[in-house]
């Protein structure tokens, strides 16, 4: 288990745009996506008087990263949380706000390269893909109890899936026969299903499949929608935060979140925009900044990074 294997996406690109917020003596720096601990890593290296709070659901990342980050004694907390209990973590260890927030949102390495949780089409592993392996329903379950218009609707939102008909078809003739428990029958049948041009374009055919299926069993996009506006509370003004999503539907929900705090709520009209209409963020990149091809080059999994960040610049209206 080596730490080299996994390279932080967009790394050096997060640190500057957190840089600012968090030159400060005692600047709070939250990592919602502590995973292996390499941008937790690069943070409290980069800024040696920040204090880095750390969340994850898997209990076995914050095992590995424990041991990552152990020589950074008590600078370093780590907490096992989903990402939106962010501003009730915070509160339990008597921070009032944070300088930095920083979201990955990929699936992290580990969870893809250990084989025995089934997130990756790869390999032949029991349908699991619970970040959390003590809680929940598995992907097994959607899989075999899930009506069948659930698993279209799931594959075409979550995987944007153009053939999720015919997929959610074959899952279901062949799920009477046998319920489904590993992904090599599955990707075997999302071969077998889609017509031949399909299977030409776009890298492995399952994976739409498996990145819609990991979203479901994980909530993934309703606890997003939560910790964003809930992170944006937490910062403190001057604070910021910066987000790596890897796909178009967690893209959009940054930057709906982002840009409503950016833009005034003024009614329109007004000569003078009172101080409770003005916005509360401003936005640090123009649009979505993407990898370098160098950095895809190295690390093909920041190959679908967009990156998107801001700044809070006042306090709620009360």
């Amino acid at each position: 288990m080596s730490s080299a294997r996994h390279v932080p996406v967009m790394l050096q690109r997060c640190l500057d745009l957190l840089a600012p917020a968090l030159a400060e003596p005692g600047a709070v720096v939250v990592d919602c996506t502590l995973g292996l601990g390499g941008h937790s890593e690069a943070l409290l290296a980069a800024f040696p008087s920040a204090r880095l709070v750390a969340l994850d659901r898997d209990k076995e990342a914050l095992r590995l990263s424990g041991e990552r980050l152990a020589p950074y004694g008590d600078r370093a907390t780590l907490v096992h949380a989903v990402y939106d209990e962010l501003p009730e973590v915070l509160d339990r260890l008597g921070i009032p706000r944070a300088q930095g927030v920083l979201f990955d949102l990929g699936v992290s390495s580990m969870q893809l390269d250990e084989a025995d949780r089934g997130f990756a089409y790869a390999q032949d592993a029991p349908l699991d893909m619970r970040m959390d392996q003590t809680t929940g329903v598995s992907a097994a379950e959607v899989l075999n109890t899930y009506p069948p218009g659930e698993l279209v609707r799931i594959l075409r939102a979550y995987g944007e899936e153009k053939q999720a008909k015919r997929i959610v078809s074959a899952v279901v003739r062949e799920r009477e026969k046998e319920p489904f428990s590993n992904s090599a029958r599955l990707v075997e049948l999302i071969r077998d299903a889609l017509p031949q041009a399909a299977k030409r374009t776009g890298g492995n055919p399952a994976k739409r499949t498996f990145q819609a299926l990991r979203i479901e069993v994980n909530g993934e996009l309703s606890v997003l929608e939560r910790a964003i506006p809930a992170a944006v509370k937490t910062l403190a003004v001057g604070g910021r935060i910066a987000v790596l999503s890897y796909h178009s539907l967690e893209d959009r929900l940054v930057k709906q979140v982002l840009a409503a705090g950016a833009a005034t709520t003024a009614p329109p009209g007004l000569p003078v925009v009172p101080e409770q209409y003005q916005p509360r963020l401003k936005l640090l990149t123009r649009g979505a900044e993407l990898p370098t091809d160098e950095e895809i080059a190295e690390n093909r999994r920041a190959a679908p990074a967009r990156l998107r960040g801001a700044e809070r610049i006042r306090e709620d209206a009360l």
